[in-house]
């Protein structure tokens, strides 16, 4: 496994990160012990990087990875790191009731964490998203105590804006900057990936599949009532007929080239810099060995002009998000 700096002040880190929310819930049912070998066996891979949320199955994911954690001894164990989202409320019900960034909302959210996790520090901390109520200087600041205080090792940001990315980083150095990059969601390419360049801030890019959309097994049949993906424009109506013929269109080449659909997507955005890192969001050991594949998968200068052919920037039919929820994402404010 190769490893890479994360960001000008962050630690090294595997090249392929393990996104952990789909081990709770978000997409259907999940099988917790499965759930745990997936883990276990992403960390005999080489994988140092868990990412997670506090509020994926309320704290599901969490405790989760804390029992994962448990298993593991020695470097295994000192090597294994854990990025933590928090700021996102929910109700009883698993309804989404808005955000909360304020410093003592930060340093209430950590306290949690720590306990679900079993651990005595958070490798990496981030609001989840952009609180606009709360000046995100403030937020960076309950951090940075926490930075200071040993409960927390380094600061990271998701799914903000360039100008949001400036200010937090005039508080204290940003190691990471999470958001959604894939094949069909590069909305990073228009400023912000330029502004984390400037700022030494690297990427853990989500949604590398699209929540499977362009990983070449999702069919429109696949998603339950409970299945996150069942509220997403891209998965409904004539959109998701558009999208997956742009997956046909991918999938020729990836055939061509002797490899899946899925590896080819994922080795597309790892190609993307040595200051990217896919986060992979396997919560099965098949799917995390076919993610592994991408490793190996070299492309050309030919085969990205015949990707970007296939499935050219702006091509994905509907939003990533809701309505709702992209008015919530800071990095969806194009600067004036």
């Amino acid at each position: 496994m190769n490893t890479l700096q994360l960001g000008a002040t962050g630690p090294k880190v595997s090249a392929l990160g393990l996104g952990c929310m789909g081990m709770s819930g978000m997409y259907g049912p999940a099988d917790r012990a499965e759930s745990i070998a997936t883990i276990h066996a992403a960390v005999d891979a080489g994988i140092t990087l868990l990412d997670t949320g506090d509020f994926y199955g309320s704290g599901h994911n969490e405790m989760l990875i804390g029992e994962a954690l448990k298993g593991l001894k020695g470097a295994q164990r000192d090597a294994a790191l854990v990025s933590v989202k928090f700021g996102a409320m929910r109700d009883p019900a698993g309804g989404w009731v808005g955000y909360d960034a304020r410093p003592a909302a930060v340093k209430n959210f950590a306290t949690y964490s720590l306990q679900r996790l079993g651990v005595d520090h958070i490798d990496i901390y981030r609001p989840a998203r952009l609180d606009p109520n709360v000046p995100i200087e403030e937020t960076i600041g309950a951090i940075a105590e926490l930075v200071k205080a040993g409960y927390v090792r380094h600061i990271g940001l998701s799914e903000v804006g360039s100008q949001t990315l400036r200010k937090a980083a005039a508080v204290h150095p940003i190691v990471d900057l999470q958001i959604e990059y894939s094949l069909i969601s590069r909305g990073i390419e228009d400023d912000i990936l330029a502004t984390c360049r400037e700022l030494g801030i690297g990427i853990t890019a989500y949604g590398v599949l699209s929540r499977g959309l362009i990983s070449g097994h999702w069919k429109k049949e696949g998603a339950g009532a409970k299945d996150f993906r069942t509220h997403s424009p891209r998965f409904q109506g004539e959109n998701v007929d558009r999208n997956l013929a742009l997956v046909e269109a991918l999938r020729r080449i990836a055939d061509a080239k002797g490899v899946t659909v899925a590896q080819i997507a994922i080795a597309w955005v790892a190609a993307q810099g040595n200051d990217v890192v896919p986060l992979i969001g396997a919560r099965q050991r098949t799917r995390l060995d076919e993610a592994l594949g991408a490793l190996s998968v070299k492309l050309g200068a030919d085969d990205l002009a015949a990707i970007e052919r296939a499935v050219p920037k702006g091509a994905a039919a509907g939003d990533r998000y809701a309505a709702s929820q992209m008015a919530s994402l800071d990095s969806e404010t194009r600067p004036a």
